[in-house]
């Protein structure tokens, strides 16, 4: 897609042609609004790569959002404060979470043709992320495309690798995935939206067939058979351990309710409620996300993340 504007353009024909589905015009208004941005983050972080750093979490964020934005006036304030979310989610001891554009900002969708033409940007985006090595778009699903976003300390327990080497994967990633963007701008892809349901109802699939005493079976046909649960780089169980670990669950009473997914070629993230007894309200976490990696569309390698922080080794039960 080309934009077919004038010599520099304000930020309403930007503004105009993003929600168009004109990826170009949102490298324009990052591109313009860049050095604000860095001065926001470096006034509240202190030193130059930890600003370049939220800089890049909240580009990723205004890339995926800014075909929503309303008022073309409120760009620059806006890019802003996604930068001031970012930083204060970084300042913070808790695990930080993904920043929410100003619903007041936001337009109501009520053009089918604008719904297309979002999906489209959507589409770029995953296009881009399936460029990336698997290490590196693992790091990016995790941290950017996730719900509930892990901890650096958690990512690092989940793929079994040192913090700085987490921060270095997502730097690293952030600057090829803007580098891929650009790259597959004008390029045929793939519909995210259709892949993200069909995941979706994988998901719900397969925790109706656990409830129904047919996960061994269900398992069987879409893991494939040297599926395994993995705790960082150490394998702890096989596919009939995670069987054993489900069943368990279920015995005590816990459900798991189906949420949200997202997927891309060889990742996929289920999030789940998780739903206790009356009798033990806190035999488990409230929430948990299934860390999948894929093998031909089969389910290889499961990792496993909690609202409360990541578990361990121990019982298939005890995560599952």
């Amino acid at each position: 897609m080309g934009r077919a504007l004038y010599d520099d353009p304000s930020d309403a024909e930007l503004l105009r042609s993003a929600r168009d589905g004109d990826v170009a015009a949102v490298g324009a208004l990052l591109e313009r609004h860049g050095a604000g941005m860095r001065a926001v983050a470096l006034s509240l972080l202190g030193n130059l790569p930890d600003a370049e750093d939220a800089v890049q979490d909240a580009s990723l964020i205004a890339f995926r959002h800014v075909g929503d934005v309303r008022q073309p006036e409120s760009v620059s304030a806006w890019l802003r404060m996604i930068v001031r979310n970012v930083c204060r989610s970084r300042l913070r001891s808790t695990p930080p979470a993904t920043p929410v554009p100003d619903l007041s900002l936001l337009a109501a969708e009520t053009d089918p043709e604008k719904v297309v033409d979002r999906h489209a940007m959507r589409d770029w985006i995953w296009q881009s992320v399936n460029e990336l090595s698997p290490t590196l778009r693992m790091a990016v699903m995790l941290r950017h495309f996730s719900p509930r976003t892990p901890s650096y300390d958690q990512m690092a327990a989940l793929c079994g690798v040192p913090v700085g080497t987490v921060r270095s994967r997502l730097a690293e990633a952030r600057r090829k995935l803007v580098g891929a963007m650009a790259v597959t701008a004008d390029s045929v892809h793939a519909d995210s939206v259709a892949a993200a349901r069909e995941s979706a109802r994988d998901a719900v699939e397969t925790l109706a067939a656990a409830e129904q005493g047919r996960f061994a079976e269900l398992t069987a046909q879409r893991w494939t058979p040297d599926a395994a649960y993995y705790a960082g780089r150490q394998r702890v169980g096989d596919r009939d351990f995670l069987v054993r670990g489900m069943a368990g669950d279920l015995e005590a009473g816990v459900r798991q309710r189906f949420v949200s997914a997202v997927t891309s070629r060889d990742t996929t993230i289920w999030e789940m409620d998780m739903i206790n007894p009356p009798d033990a309200p806190h035999h488990c976490p409230p929430a948990v996300a299934w860390l999948m990696t894929m093998e031909d569309g089969r389910m290889n390698q499961l990792r496993l993340f909690h609202a409360a922080g990541v578990r361990g080794g121990g019982t298939p039960h005890a995560k599952m």
